[in-house]
């Protein structure tokens, strides 16, 4: 992804719709707002939830957001993203919930079938112990269709039963924008205001709001390793193995999440504009290029959410 593309052909790519995709953002967003009790926006630091953050300050004002922000963090977390959660949090004033999986973890909940196992499939578990301490009835997330199959075919307004499990099969209909939220006791919804974006509207989006990412969404020198077709970073979590070649690379993340499934692509993409032009031109999703966790089967990301993954 590294390829110079010719930055003229910005100058003929249209934004208009972008408009729509916004109004449509903050309208999903005000009726979690209208009817639910007790939502929470789930907030990771990432290009998604900071654009969801955007479009809420848009629908309620600077400093007015009406729910918590909620952030399950791995304790394996990229640095320059937590940092920036924590930072974007205290500039809007808004109250930041962080709930860890290594206290699941003490409290016996999570068990790591070995030490370097990721812990990333196990924050399910640490987002559901969440739920049930605030009693949570709607959490607002920004995975978007356009990222995997399982997200592709997974409703707006995504129904989840008492323990917390979706039912692909058992889905709500969502005609005209009408959505229903009537929920028993014990249960809640996973909402996904952004979810008929794609990846270019998102970078759209961020460049012509200005939004401020964290910096590893941005090119940077990286130690990586090749493996399976991915450029795994090498940190503490992720050494070397035997036989690889650590090398310095140009690279930056098209998705941040838990360092021990997360990879970096090549890209000189120093700007919004830059990376607007290079996912012009990309043949992969960003979790089927970046995402090790993505790999383990054709159907895992449909597992984890049935089990209560994001």
């Amino acid at each position: 992804m590294n390829a110079r593309v010719d930055t003229s052909v910005l100058t003929h790519l249209s934004n208009s719709h972008l408009d729509a995709l916004e109004e449509e953002t903050i309208f999903i967003l005000r009726e979690v707002a209208a009817a639910f009790e007790r939502p929470a926006l789930l907030f990771s630091g990432g290009k998604d939830s900071l654009v969801m953050l955007k479009c809420a300050e848009k629908a309620f004002g600077a400093g007015r957001i009406p729910y918590p922000l909620l952030m399950i963090d791995t304790g394996h977390n990229f640095p320059e993203v937590t940092d920036f959660r924590d930072q974007r949090a205290k500039e809007l004033g808004a109250e930041l919930i962080v709930r860890n999986v290594e206290d699941s973890m003490a409290r016996g909940t999570v068990r790591l079938a070995h030490p370097g196992e990721s812990r990333n499939v196990h924050q399910s578990v640490t987002l559901l112990e969440a739920i049930e301490e605030f009693r949570f009835d709607a959490l607002i997330g920004g995975a978007r269709r356009d990222e995997e199959k399982a997200r592709a075919k997974e409703r707006i307004f995504s129904h989840r039963d008492s323990f917390g499990q979706w039912q692909p099969k058992a889905q709500r209909p969502e005609l005209w924008t009408l959505f229903n939220t009537r929920i028993a006791p014990g249960e809640h919804f996973r909402v996904f205001p952004i979810s008929n974006w794609t990846e270019l509207d998102v970078w759209q989006y961020i460049a012509r709001e200005n939004i401020a990412l964290p910096s590893i969404y941005y090119t940077h020198k990286r130690d990586v390793v090749e493996r399976k077709g991915l450029l795994v970073p090498v940190t503490e979590l992720t050494p070397p193995r035997d036989g690889e070649q650590v090398v310095v690379r140009d690279v930056r993340f098209r998705t941040v999440g838990d360092i021990t499934c997360t990879c970096p692509v090549e890209s000189d993409a120093a700007t919004a504009e830059d990376i607007v032009i290079e996912t012009l031109a990309a043949e992969v999703s960003e979790r089927g290029a970046t995402r090790m966790d993505d790999k383990t089967s054709e159907a895992s990301m449909e597992k984890r959410k049935k089990d209560g993954y994001f």
